[in-house]
């Protein structure tokens, strides 16, 4: 371990590290996974705390789903055990208020149920706690500063300096999540935790549907003959960003380009 990761991995021992996590679904065939931005989120706090992680869940203790992310190698998982429907905004902050978190980690959008996004957002409201989205990397905790790096789009990166406590969203700028193995899966314990069951009125009586992209809007082409509309509409749009890769090797380049189709959503 390089000398700098040593050394963030000390400072960090001493924060208490929280990652929320909640039951994803696969793409194509929908069926139950590990969220994969929550594992995000799991892998990056396991990153600053090690063993020291806490990982919580609100939901159903008896959803075996929760077993691969302690395959991730976690001891242990705390579940606010609560039944679907249930407003998990109220029992995730009073329990992250009394358990003294410092950092809080989670992933930008579920995977199932409501999926809006907003969780992180409400929390960060209801705890007083400073938000960042699209959390890439920690580089340093110390005097109850720490210094991060937020991800922009096109692969650039902007360094932000916040006060501890704060909550921060991961997407899949943040470090990919290792593998879950079956043995510390088994081994690991889910510890329930009782907690008062509020009903979320608003995602009961909501009528759910699948998320459809929004049409893209037509260009207004503007032209006094008709050969002159044929050809603005027939036209190939030129692009109006990029970047141009000069002198850089064959490893850099080819990750830039992954990273472009991962942002396009050619490659998942």
């Amino acid at each position: 371990m390089a000398p700098s990761a040593m050394r963030l991995k000390e400072m960090a021992m001493t924060t208490n590290v929280i990652s929320l996590v909640s039951i994803g679904a696969h793409p194509t065939s929908g069926r139950p996974r590990r969220a994969e931005q929550d594992a995000r989120a799991v892998e990056l706090g396991l990153q600053l705390a090690g063993d020291n992680l806490q990982v919580l869940h609100a939901g159903d203790i008896g959803e075996p789903t929760l077993r691969a992310y302690l395959g991730m190698g976690l001891a242990q998982m705390h579940v606010l055990e609560q039944p679907a429907g249930a407003d998990a905004l109220p029992v995730l902050s009073d329990y992250l208020r009394d358990a003294g978190a410092q950092v809080v980690l989670t992933g930008s959008q579920a995977e199932t149920g409501e999926g809006s996004g907003m969780l992180p957002f409400l929390l960060a409201e209801q705890l007083g706690w400073p938000l960042i989205v699209g959390l890439a990397q920690v580089e340093s905790i110390e005097g109850g500063v720490a210094h991060v790096l937020q991800a922009l789009p096109r692969g650039q990166r902007r360094r932000l300096k916040v006060r501890l406590p704060f909550l921060a969203t991961v997407d899949n700028a943040a470090p990919k999540p290792r593998q879950s193995a079956y043995g510390p899966a088994q081994r690991g314990v889910l510890e329930a935790h009782d907690v008062e069951v509020l009903e979320d009125e608003l995602f009961t009586g909501a009528v759910l549907q699948p998320a459809k992209p929004r049409p893209k809007r037509l260009k207004v082409i503007k032209a006094k003959s008709g050969a002159d509309r044929m050809k603005a509409a027939t036209a190939k749009a030129s692009g109006g960003g990029g970047q141009v890769l000069k002198g850089v090797s064959p490893q850099d380049g080819a990750q830039a380009i992954l990273k472009l189709l991962i942002e396009e959503g050619v490659v998942r």
